[in-house]
């Protein structure tokens, strides 16, 4: 069972590492969904943590439908990353069709090394979430796929969840659940879903609101939830 929770800065990745967070997502603009932080915010992040970062690679919100330009940027991020000592990248393409853009996604794991790789939310956003799990299955370097089950809290689509997670562990592939959730409802969805990792932002912080700061107690909390249902 693992916790990741997303930080914006360097406090915040202090605090999600004190509050016992598994794994870190290093974004930029969260209230747009996420996009690229800068190479100085992800070298000062690395130096002052040991549990690993995984960092967004994402060079704007507009769309997840990516130009050449997108691409040229998204590669040389990627190659920075990789040199700064990052764990992983988390990234996503889609074609216009709501497909998984597969040749944009070779081209990025042909630059990514050993990063381990996520694939994010794009994938809410497929026309078909099955086959898309299916076809990122494909690729060793896709570790997990970060998803809400196609609903905007993950909270709203347990069913959904459920099923996939299930098809993700016939595919060896790890369905990494989030958005929305918050300490008081993790249990439940844990429970109800079966999923072996999640992923926490505006739930973990304090008021729950996404611009202020992580609350280690609710870190804290989160994590012995998920400690507890790894025990089960």
């Amino acid at each position: 069972m693992m916790l990741e929770v997303i930080a914006t800065s360097v406090a915040d990745a202090k605090l999600a590492e004190a509050g016992g967070s598994d794994r870190i997502e290093l974004i930029s603009g969260i209230r747009e969904g996420g996009v690229t932080p800068s190479f100085g915010l992800i070298e000062r992040v690395l130096d002052a943590v040991s549990i690993p970062v995984h960092v967004m690679v994402r060079p704007h919100a507009n769309t997840f439908c990516y130009d050449e330009d997108d691409m040229r940027t998204m590669l040389t991020d990627i190659r920075t990353i990789r040199e700064l000592g990052a764990a992983g990248i988390v990234v996503g393409a889609l074609t216009d069709e709501r497909q998984v853009d597969e040749g944009a996604l070779r081209r990025v794991l042909d630059v990514s090394g050993g990063l381990s790789v996520t694939f994010h939310r794009a994938f809410d956003e497929t026309v078909d979430q099955m086959a898309a799990l299916s076809l990122l299955a494909r690729y060793p370097q896709v570790r997990r796929v970060l998803t809400s089950g196609g609903k905007p809290s993950a909270l709203e689509a347990v069913e959904q969840i459920r099923t996939l997670d299930r098809l993700s562990r016939e595919l060896s592939i790890t369905l990494l659940a989030g958005s929305g959730l918050t300490v008081e409802s993790l249990e439940s969805f844990l429970r109800d879903t079966g999923v072996s990792e999640v992923h926490m932002g505006t739930g973990v912080r304090r008021h729950s609101d996404a611009l202020q700061t992580i609350d280690p107690e609710k870190v804290k909390a989160a994590a012995a939830i998920v400690a507890g249902n790894a025990a089960c």
